[in-house]
């Protein structure tokens, strides 16, 4: 949600049960982020909510103004070297501070120096830590681990890797698919870096990898269970990038988005239009219904999305 439109997530909140927010563009100061994700918590129904926001740096910093550093990019942060991790400790007490409990963040995208900013969503905006995936690793797992130190759990992101393609899952529906891409990929070291520094999430791309899948990442068991957690052993959380907005994903019915994500052995549905979240609900429920397979992977979803509020102390309150 944005900084205007508080109200359009509250029905999904108190009405639809569901289990976290993002906070989008357009918020200016920690008092008005404050007084949001409080209102929020009050409407919580059971567990705390995941209170997230994209706090990566650069030119993707959705909480700005008073209360909040401003982020450099990845780029200039990896030349931070053994500073960061201190500085990004600094930058997740201050969403600690406003109510923010997830970010969404880092990037374990590795853009080769050869696409360099010709990678729509990535390169061309300086989110990349480095043009190799040694490169990337240490001041991906510092951020990482700056944030974790201030209490503040992240999501590597974009699984299995969005640095090589030229289009943006956001805006294109073209030029979204890595053709090099293979599950001993050198590109999932970061990745698989990221999990061992105990990331709790990890955020899966929409785009395409023909030689490990034939549909787009999310969608694709091959990628979400069996490459990531069968291969790399990933238990924590598995969560789409936005599913609402997205170009990417346009043509799919909303209601399939969500099933066809947590079928592939997804966990979290994040979209930026909070009215497909009623959509979406009703699609899992009736499909679980009427399906004993898709109900046992509803269910595995759950458990791991409890375990993690459990571990993050979540469970038992409506505090963030």
């Amino acid at each position: 949600m944005s900084d205007a439109g508080v109200d359009s997530v509250t029905d999904a909140v108190s009405r639809s049960g569901v289990g976290g927010v993002i906070l989008l563009g357009g918020w200016n100061g920690k008092s008005a982020v404050s007084a949001a994700t409080k209102q929020l918590d009050a409407l919580a129904q059971g567990p705390g909510l995941f209170l997230a926001a994209d706090q990566e740096g650069g030119q993707v910093q959705q909480l700005k103004g008073a209360g909040f550093s401003t982020i450099p990019s990845a780029q200039n942060q990896a030349a931070m070297a053994s500073d960061l991790r201190a500085a990004a400790t600094t930058w997740g007490a201050e969403l600690r501070a406003a109510g923010i409990n997830v970010n969404l963040a880092p990037d374990a995208d590795t853009v080769p120096a050869d696409i360099g900013t010709a990678n729509g969503p990535i390169g061309r905006y300086h989110r990349e830590y480095g043009a190799t995936p040694e490169a990337v690793i240490p001041p991906m797992t510092a951020f990482l681990k700056g944030m974790q130190d201030a209490g503040v759990m992240t999501s590597v992101k974009h699984f299995p890797g969005i640095g090589r393609i030229s289009g943006n899952t956001d805006t294109a529906s073209t030029g979204i698919s890595d053709t090099t891409a293979t599950v001993d990929d050198p590109h999932l070291k970061p990745f698989v870096a990221g999990i061992e520094a105990g990331s709790d999430f990890v955020m899966i791309s929409s785009a395409y990898y023909p030689k490990i899948a034939a549909a787009q990442a999310l969608f694709a068991p091959e990628i979400v269970t069996d490459l990531l957690r069968g291969d790399l052993g990933f238990k924590g959380v598995v969560i789409t990038d936005d599913v609402g907005a997205a170009a990417a994903v346009r043509d799919v019915p909303v209601g399939d988005r969500a099933t066809r994500f947590i079928a592939a052995g997804g966990d979290v549905v994040l979209t930026a239009v909070p009215a497909d979240v009623p959509v979406m609900v009703k699609a899992i429920t009736s499909k679980a219904a009427n399906d004993p397979v898709f109900a046992e992977q509803t269910r595995d979803a759950l458990i791991r999305v409890l375990t993690l509020k459990a571990r993050r102390a979540l469970l038992n309150c409506t505090g963030g």
